[in-house]
């Protein structure tokens, strides 16, 4: 799939708001993992920090790959929109299951070699949850205009 914004609105009002929301999502993440860090430093230890951050920044990546295999199975739904039976690639499910696999050894590493706080880096994986949150009450206070051509095709009007 593109992720040309003006590509996008070209040919789906939704998909543009999508990629908006996946990109307010991906930055809110590493932005509430940062003030978290900065605030259990200043509050408690700067350890902790460190592991919040680490966290927040292993949250970005999932998002990331996850992105990423969405598209991948999305377009592979496309590739076999006429077909009578479809089928996903294996690679898709191993990618999927790798990607937790990766974060968890990331995790043990780190806080066997560096001595992070375990606690601490999942805390801050918890960035993305509340990045995707703050995203989705953005997107209820500011809700994206249709244009009333894209009303009358979905019968709003």
């Amino acid at each position: 799939m593109s992720t040309d914004p003006q590509l996008i609105s070209t040919v789906d009002p939704d998909s543009a708001t999508a990629l908006a929301t996946e990109r307010r999502i991906a930055w809110l993440t590493l932005a509430i993992g940062a003030v978290a860090a900065l605030a259990t430093g200043l509050s408690y230890r700067w350890i902790w920090a460190a592991g919040v951050l680490i966290g927040a920044i292993l949250a970005w990546l999932n998002f990331r790959w996850l992105r990423r295999g969405m598209d991948a199975l999305v377009e592979a739904a496309n590739a076999q929109a006429g077909a009578t039976k479809t089928h996903v690639p294996v690679g898709t499910y191993f990618r999927a299951l790798f990607r937790y696999g990766l974060i968890a050894f990331i995790v043990y590493v780190i806080f066997k070699l560096l001595g992070i706080p375990l606690v601490s880096m999942v805390l801050g994986l918890l960035a993305l949850g509340a990045a995707a949150i703050a995203a989705s009450v953005y997107e209820v206070w500011h809700p994206v205009e249709i244009k009333s051509e894209t009303q009358a095709e979905r019968g709003l009007k």
